[in-house]
């Protein structure tokens, strides 16, 4: 486990976990630029993938991964 806060999405890095308001969580494993966006790509609990699109200065609740905090 890990703290859950608040990060901008460009501070996100493959390996950290976005965490949802009702609890859920999602494995980064993938981030992109896309134009002015930045595109993130996920796991979900079950192994289901998913992505989505956000602007890089919009607010994202999420734990950050071990290889991320030593750096």
């Amino acid at each position: 486990m890990g703290i859950v806060e608040l990060m901008q999405a460009r501070e996100l890095a493959v390996g950290d976990v976005l965490v949802s308001a009702t609890g859920g969580s999602y494995e980064v494993t993938k981030v992109a630029r896309v134009g002015r966006g930045i595109r993130v790509q996920y796991l979900t609990e079950d192994g289901r993938t998913g992505r989505l699109t956000a602007a890089p200065e919009s607010i994202i609740r999420g734990r950050r991964s071990h290889a991320t905090r030593a750096a």
